[in-house]
């Protein structure tokens, strides 16, 4: 199993003392993270791209770039780049660029995205994001393996003959960089991703894993369906939360200040909560938190549901210290890690 650590940049209250953070101390709080996550050992890092409050992921291409010269193991990773509402040109430069500049460590994760308004910020309804997505990543496709592309679409000006530069670092077999396929609520995504030979990561944070199954099922269908092995099939899944702690008691009573603010925010907004305990957040949500032994045996539970041999788990502090926050990482490199490297075998990761 491979291990990718994300931030979104959460411009949010500390929930002990209510101060907000500044803007700059949140940027590098992320920074100071992905650099941390190469030196436990960790295999990605990534941003996801956020055009709403309290995010300040607006511009992960920056960030990335930024990381780029500050590492030099980790992939680095996009989740979600939004490109139902990106010019696929500007994104097959601008991470092309970024491959270069990290030495073919770009791993792009796309989708539509779900925020509030992102699609009208830049000219869409939300009724046009999965079908302009479709079109955009296929064009997306074609600009980094092809020269010379001539197209015709509805989402943005024709194309005659265009070669986008820089081209990506070569790759084995002529391979363009990755891209993952983020899916969690429609099948389109995962059909997107199985005719193109592509990985999925589920979007699986907001309700029990067991409701995911069927997008898993479905993936491997059209994946056989392709013709593919079905031994390089690909995929990941989220977490809602991650904390650990030498003791299940002692994550319990750290993360519960944080859960019961969640529980907090949602009623201000008239959410019903979808856990109303903490110890039911624990159990049915894709949540890890508790000892290392806990979350080592919900990780295998999960992923005997879902298939998937890679785990992206949310980086934001959302309450604990620093202290409580290095420490959880750093008890997830040496004792949780190890273990399922070994129980949830995965496909090689393509050279970079």
């Amino acid at each position: 199993m491979k291990f990718i650590g994300l931030s979104a940049l959460a411009h949010s209250p500390d929930l002990e003392t209510g101060r907000l953070p500044s803007e700059t101390e949140v940027v590098r709080r992320a920074v100071e993270t992905a650099v941390l996550f190469e030196e436990l050992g960790f295999d990605g890092f990534g941003f996801g791209e956020r055009h709403h409050p309290p995010f300040l992921s607006t511009s992960p291409t920056v960030l990335l770039g930024h990381i780029a010269a500050l590492t030099s193991r980790i992939r680095l990773f996009t989740g979600v780049t939004l490109l139902s509402v990106l010019d696929p040109v500007r994104v097959a430069e601008d991470y092309a660029t970024i491959d270069h500049l990290s030495g073919g460590r770009v791993e792009l994760i796309i989708g539509k995205g779900s925020g509030p308004r992102q699609a009208e910020l830049f000219g869409l309804t939300r009724d046009q994001q999965r079908d302009a997505l479709n079109e955009k990543f296929r064009l997306l496709h074609r600009l980094w393996t092809e020269r010379d592309v001539s197209w015709r679409g509805t989402t943005r000006p024709p194309l005659d003959r265009v070669t986008t530069l820089p081209r990506p670092v070569p790759r084995p077999g002529g391979a363009r960089p990755r891209i993952w396929h983020g899916g969690g609520t429609s099948p389109d995504s995962v059909d997107l991703a199985a005719e193109f030979g592509d990985p999925v990561m589920f979007s699986n944070a907001s309700a029990p894993t067991e409701k995911y199954t069927w997008l898993s099922d479905h993936y491997t269908q059209r994946w056989e369906a392709y013709g593919r092995d079905p031994a390089a099939l690909y995929t990941g899944a989220g977490t809602t939360a991650y904390y650990s702690a030498p003791t299940s008691q002692q994550a319990l009573a750290d993360f519960r200040p944080i859960f019961e603010a969640r529980l907090r925010a949602q009623s201000g907004i008239g959410m019903p909560p979808d856990f109303p305990t903490l110890e039911d957040f624990v159990e049915r949500s894709s949540a890890l938190i508790g000892s290392p032994a806990q979350v080592i045996e919900k990780v295998e539970r999960d992923a005997g549901l879902l298939g998937n041999s890679a785990l992206i788990f949310s980086v934001e502090a959302e309450g604990l210290s620093h202290d409580q926050r290095r420490a959880s990482f750093e008890l997830f490199a040496t004792d949780i890690a190890p273990t399922l490297r070994t129980s949830v075998p995965d496909p090689p990761w393509p050279a970079q």
